[in-house]
């Protein structure tokens, strides 16, 4: 291999091929040949770093490349010990292009001639010469049309041409086989998915069959005995009108709070929703009332409907069955062109589980209706008492959280009523003292303005600017900083006294509103909830 050390003081340039050369002193270089299948070990050879002489046109980049002036040896320069590609000095083999020989792809700069003197060429040979472009050179011994550079150069394109195909044969053929392999792995793979798949659509339906099996026989044993339950849901009704009485009535006294305090807080969303609750129960029971009379023909109907669903689902039951022991070995199966097309009345998965939810739904919705026609309305009026006794105390635990984040606030306003008021009285004492303070300062500048003017009264060459005199400058200069700073203070504690001032009364109105807002929660809204009816009541007892 060939090492190529310069000392650090050799103006020179060490590039990687792998990139773009680095041009230093106008290098020229060409572009290289494509290397044959047997050069191939030169690429590792091309990683090493190649050398570029500062000053000389001068390239390593092309092992073959005979220059006409090489460079002289110099010190810096390592003497190559073997051939660059890594192979024996020995010339290559003489069907390849050799090392002395123009083996460039591009066209020869050197145009063949003649032979020698004695034998006169020309390049106009033949008819066909102007229509195919050879220029053959004819002797008088012979003709050729190529060179022996030619001829090994496209030797060895041959046989680069033949290995490069035997290198995507080789590569169709793997391709080929991992082909085979992987349609063969994936259709198998898909296969069984089908197969899970279909086993767990099979559960699917068995239990949703299953269901519709206790269903029917639920609503099966249905009757009818009307007259307490209607009794009793008539009952349920005329006592749901107290805590919609006592809700409205809260919420109308709640509007008459003062100003900020209108808010939308816990208690006003809690009484909304149970007003909207109770609402909502009242029309439920409204229409359980009005489907009294026809409870008989929904049961029927909701009984027919699940039967003609329970029958779909075992045929399609039986049929996935089928569908779930098929194999590629079984005999039963043919090829059916048709079979990926979908028919226009199919439904889709969410539609048939909706269906089948909403069978199951109306038949329970007939069978609790059919329960409450025969005394068992304990289950919508017992939720429907629940309900409502979550939400009065879901009011009151928000109205009593109210009222004491209320008075804590209030609390709060009070406190810092009197430390506002506490600051006020200091700040106006503060205000006093800078006054006084800023007037005896005059006292100080009176002294040291009288000092100055008595010395500037010193005669001719005793008025002289000494240490004294800068000391007295010095001194005006500090009182009238002095003063400023004191009268910067004393605005800003005017700004500060009249701030408190606003927030004094901002506090006493804050707390006003706290108060009556306070009043009407406990005094009306809480008393008020005292006459909530009980769940027994709602209930319809």
């Amino acid at each position: 291999m060939a090492q190529l050390n310069c000392p650090p003081c050799t103006p020179c340039a060490a590039v990687c091929i792998e990139h773009e050369p680095i041009q230093t002193c106008e290098v020229k270089r060409k572009n290289l040949p494509k290397r044959r299948q047997y050069l191939y070990k030169l690429q590792e050879i091309r990683k090493k770093p190649r050398l570029i002489r500062w000053g000389h046109e001068t390239s390593y980049e092309n092992p073959f490349h005979v220059h006409k002036d090489p460079p002289p040896p110099c010190a810096e320069d390592i003497e190559l010990k073997t051939s660059p590609v890594g192979l024996p000095a020995s010339d290559p083999p003489p069907y390849l292009p050799q090392r002395d020989g123009n083996s460039d792809v591009h066209p020869l700069a050197r145009p063949m001639g003649p032979i020698g003197p004695w034998a006169s060429g020309r390049i106009d040979w033949g008819a066909l010469s102007g229509q195919t472009g050879t220029r053959p050179v004819v002797d008088r011994y012979s003709i050729t049309r190529y060179s022996v550079d030619e001829w090994r150069q496209r030797n060895a394109d041959t046989i680069d041409a033949c290995a490069s195909t035997v290198l995507k044969s080789e590569k169709i053929e793997r391709d080929s086989k991992n082909t085979i392999i992987r349609t063969y792995a994936i259709t198998d793979k898909n296969q069984a998915n089908c197969t899970e798949s279909l086993h767990a659509r099979a559960k699917t339906i068995d239990n949703m069959k299953s269901d519709l099996q206790r269903a029917i026989k639920a609503m099966q044993d249905e009757i009818s005995t009307l007259e307490e339950q209607r009794r009793r849901l008539k009952q349920s009704l005329a006592v749901l009108r107290m805590p919609e009485a006592i809700a409205s009535e809260c919420l109308e006294r709640r509007t008459g709070r003062p100003d900020t305090e209108l808010i939308r807080d816990r208690p006003e969303e809690e009484l909304i929703r149970e007003v909207s609750l109770i609402a909502e129960i009242r029309s439920i029971l409204l229409k359980t009332l009005a489907e009294i009379e026809a409870q008989q023909v929904q049961n029927r109907a909701a009984r027919q409907r699940m039967e003609f669903d329970w029958s779909d689902k075992k045929l399609a039951h039986e049929n996935d069955a089928i569908n779930c022991n098929l194999t590629n070995k079984s005999t039963i199966t043919l090829f059916r062109p048709g079979a990926t097309r979908c028919p226009n009345e199919q439904s889709t998965e969410i539609y048939w589980e909706k269906f089948s939810r909403e069978t199951l739904a109306m038949c329970l919705d007939c069978r609790k209706q059919s329960e409450q026609l025969r005394g068992t309305l304990d289950a919508i009026l017992t939720n429907a008492a629940r309900d409502l006794r979550c939400q009065a105390d879901s009011v009151e635990r928000a109205l009593a959280d109210r009222i004491n984040c209320m008075e804590e606030v209030r609390q709060k306003l009070e406190i810092d009523l009197r430390s506002t008021l506490q600051h006020l009285a200091d700040t106006e004492i503060q205000i006093e003292k800078l006054k006084v303070a800023i007037r005896n300062m005059d006292h100080a500048m009176k002294v040291v303005q009288t000092r100055l003017d008595n010395r500037n009264q010193r005669p001719r060459v005793e008025n002289c600017r000494d240490q004294s005199q800068a000391l007295l400058i010095a001194e005006v200069k500090s009182i009238e900083e002095g003063l400023s700073a004191m009268n910067a203070q004393l605005k800003q504690e005017e700004e500060v006294k009249n701030d408190l001032i606003m927030r004094r009364g901002e506090l006493e109105k804050e707390i006003m509103m706290k108060r009556r807002t306070i009043a009407i929660d406990r005094d009306r809204c809480q008393l008020l909830r005292t006459h909530f009816p009980s769940a027994t009541a709602l209930s319809g007892y």
